[in-house]
């Protein structure tokens, strides 16, 4: 194959997301992804010196959906708009484990100064910083109430994957994370006064 491609940066990692989707972090392969572009595996090091670069390109464009489908609601209460993300981060697990296994479970783990500018973590605290500024969570508690709310959803996500609720209907699942959502919210606003 000849390398002709117009972005095959964007190319390549579309080609990993799509295969990020069907088989998580273990199916996204430099040589694989370029196969889908119509290009020779050489032309991919031009853009991605290694697999991991691929990876964490695939990992961050994952993100961006993710983010996005937790701030669809912008216009409600903080404490709304929580119980919206926590929502959406564990329906993202659910509807795509390959996604969520490629964000979470690539090569390396992310480092918690890498999650923080991570987009999803981003609409978790930018919420939080919401719920600061209506009196209902203190300044000082708001860093310790993002990684609440993040294990929380986080944890619940891995019980319905590949927990005790793996085996669990749906609708059921989702009842039961709506539960621990608002849970965590109630704790985390108790700190207020």
């Amino acid at each position: 194959m000849a390398y002709h491609h117009g972005d095959l940066a964007t190319a390549l990692v579309q080609a990993a997301v799509d295969l990020g989707r069907e088989g998580g972090p273990a199916a996204v392969t430099i040589r694989e992804a370029t196969r889908r572009a119509g290009v020779s595996p050489n032309a991919a090091y031009r853009h991605f010196p290694n697999r991991a670069a691929l990876l964490d390109a695939t990992a961050a464009a994952i993100q961006q959906g993710l983010a996005a489908a937790m701030t669809d609601a912008p216009n409600r209460s903080p404490a709304a708009r929580l119980q919206r993300i926590g929502a959406a981060y564990v329906d993202f697990a659910l509807d795509e484990p390959g996604w969520f296994a490629v964000v979470f479970f690539g090569i390396r783990p992310p480092d918690p100064a890498t999650v923080r500018q991570a987009p999803a973590f981003v609409a978790l605290t930018a919420a939080l910083d919401d719920l600061v500024a209506a009196g209902g969570l203190s300044a000082e508690r708001r860093d310790d109430a993002a990684w609440a709310c993040w294990a929380t959803v986080h944890g619940f996500a891995e019980l319905c994957l590949r927990g005790p609720l793996a085996g669990v209907g749906r609708a059921e699942q989702r009842r039961r994370a709506e539960v621990a959502i608002h849970a965590v919210i109630a704790g985390i606003q108790l700190d207020a006064g």
